[in-house]
């Protein structure tokens, strides 16, 4: 009985932990909705949106978070940002990359080429915990697609930071974002009005640097998007097409066997 009892005492105490994580849980905040035109069925990236998100990415995010899938040619590719092919060059010429050996068997730098992968903002993980507090920015490559809420998600948490509530202490280096999971994030905002100027002209608002960067990572994670969704149209018409056949074929078979008998 008491062995029972002990037991029954155990999953009491791992139930209620549980439930407690699960209540904690729950209280994460409901992430902002964007009426985002990638998502809908025939949806598509916006050209501007993209570009201006490249350019926070590289002004603002690339310091620090890196992008090692993507190459320089992919700007300019179609269902990209598709800079034109000398845009996309004078991107790449403005970083360096090391290549070799040379004739003397020596490492050198160079520009960067449109076949090189973009730079990476530090030379190791190491390098980039130590320069971060001892926080790794991840790789914002497939960054969408890795968290839950995708692209909702992402533009909520640049969103989200303000003052954290009444009682709650954090420690040095720690903010508040109350769309991050556990609400505390080790990345100071890093949006602020006006902080890069849009060669478009368009208005760098905050709401609107963080649309454009959400966007421009959507499109880094789903580079393929706009060609899965032409596809999938085609599928369907095929499909609607070949079951229209089947059924008036179906329909002449059975229509001689009904006559004989």
């Amino acid at each position: 009985m008491k062995n029972f009892l002990k037991l029954l005492a155990f999953f009491t105490i791992i139930l209620s932990l549980t439930f407690s994580r699960a209540n904690a849980a729950g209280e994460q905040q409901e992430l902002l909705k964007v009426d985002w035109s990638f998502k809908s069925f025939f949806g598509k990236f916006d050209r501007a949106s993209l570009q201006r998100g490249y350019q926070v990415y590289s002004e603002v995010c690339a310091s620090c978070h890196s992008l090692k899938h993507l190459s320089y040619r992919n700007l300019a590719e179609k269902g990209g940002p598709e800079f034109t092919e000398l845009e996309a060059k004078a991107i790449a010429s403005n970083f360096e990359v090391t290549d070799g050996p040379n004739s003397d068997g020596e490492m050198f730098e160079r520009p960067a080429k449109l076949s090189d992968k973009f730079v990476m903002p530090y030379a190791n993980v190491q390098e980039a915990i130590a320069a971060n507090g001892g926080a790794y920015p991840p790789d914002m490559s497939v960054l969408v697609k890795a968290r839950g809420g995708g692209a909702n998600y992402i533009y909520s948490v640049l969103m989200g930071y303000e003052d954290p509530p009444e009682g709650m202490e954090l420690d040095d280096g720690v903010y508040y974002n109350k769309y991050m999971y556990g609400n505390k994030i080790k990345m100071a905002s890093p949006l602020d009005d006006d902080i890069v100027e849009y060669s478009d002209g368009t208005k760098a608002t905050v709401d609107q640097m963080a649309k454009d960067v959400t966007t421009f990572l959507q499109w880094t994670a789903e580079p393929h998007l706009e060609t899965r969704h032409k596809m999938g149209f085609r599928v369907i018409i095929y499909l609607v097409v070949l079951t229209i056949l089947v059924y008036f074929s179906m329909k002449k078979i059975w229509s001689r066997i009904e006559t004989k008998v």
